[in-house]
């Protein structure tokens, strides 16, 4: 199977509109823009194999709250294995969503079915296993904690699972089902969206002891660099940064609500790191917005724009700008 789309390809947009890769504002990724800032990385950390008892999983027990937990090379990491541990099944996930959860259930044999919110408890009976992302990426959708446990109960009556992809949690982590651990509940952590730490390529996943030691034999040793562990440690411990930022990422979610909005992009949805709105223009004001080196992750079913959040004033200025263009050509 073809690898997936995904947004920050800034280097391929640069090469296909001719623009050079410094010129671009990219709000293609849902990515905190004014992520943590790490410091100088010990030498020691480069030189010897990474190992654990480095404080890596103190530290994120103590943010989670909740324990066991596995770090992973990112939630990616556990998305593609998780449906290496379970025998075939009818896997049930949400439409449109994180394309990387269905693309990898299927791979591995699974059968899959893509499901409306709405028809989701018409379609439980037949499923082995839910994945839910919460919020929804791109949708922002979230379900309520009564129904994704009431959900959970019915799936654990046969030994199922309800996987939950928190990704885009951490800006509101009192929506977290982290609190309500229990037998085939898997939630998926990332460092990525709201540290601002994609780069580093750090998770964790929580969930029962027996699944976690099979997904860290399936995944084998040294899934986290040595240097990932050590910012991740210290990225976790930082709870002075996790307050502001929490605080910044609500004030510019409601501003590019209505940057949007003012503009005729009205947003369907959307969470605390990016916005989502649905158009039959949407290719046309994707092109657009590109042709001004402003890239956004356009979407083909349904047709429509994710906004990430711009990280500075000059980039909300060019933003606005653009935006306004696009409404005088409509």
């Amino acid at each position: 199977m073809p690898m997936l789309e995904h947004g920050g390809r800034l280097r391929q947009a640069a090469a296909e509109y001719a623009i050079p890769l410094g010129d671009w504002l990219d709000l293609s990724t849902g990515v905190n823009p004014l992520g943590w800032t790490a410091p100088t990385i010990p030498p020691a950390c480069w030189a010897r194999l990474p190992e654990e008892g480095d404080g890596l999983e103190e530290a994120a027990q103590a943010y989670y709250g909740v324990s066991p937990l596995l770090p992973i090379a990112g939630s990616q990491a556990a998305i593609q294995a998780l449906p290496l541990l379970r025998q075939t099944s009818t896997v049930g996930l949400i439409h449109p969503a994180y394309a990387e959860h269905l693309h990898a259930w299927h791979r591995a044999g699974h059968q899959t079915l893509s499901l409306d919110e709405r028809d989701i408890d018409h379609y439980l009976p037949q499923l082995d296993v839910l994945v839910v992302i919460r919020p929804n990426n791109p949708t922002g959708s979230c379900p309520s904690l009564p129904q994704l446990l009431a959900w959970h109960a019915q799936l654990a009556q046969c030994g199922g699972w309800l996987v939950v992809d928190e990704a885009f949690t951490d800006a509101t982590p009192e929506i977290s089902l982290l609190t309500h651990s229990r037998p085939g509940l898997i939630i998926l952590r990332s460092l990525g969206k709201f540290f601002g730490l994609a780069g580093a390529r750090v998770g964790f996943i929580h969930a029962q002891t027996e699944i976690l030691a099979q997904l860290a034999e399936q995944l084998g040793p040294w899934n986290i660099s040595g240097p990932a562990r050590w910012i991740a440690t210290k990225a976790l411990q930082d709870h002075n940064w996790q307050t502001k930022a929490r605080l910044w990422l609500a004030k510019q979610e409601t501003r590019l609500n209505s940057l949007l909005s003012q503009n005729g992009l009205f947003p369907t949805g959307g969470c605390a790191l990016f916005q989502w709105v649905t158009s039959p223009h949407a290719a046309a004001f994707h092109q657009s917005l590109a042709q001004q080196a402003i890239l956004t992750r356009l979407y083909r079913e349904p047709l429509s724009l994710r906004f990430g959040l711009p990280g500075s004033e000059a980039a909300w200025e060019r933003l606005a700008k653009a935006l306004s263009k696009l409404e005088a050509s409509g």
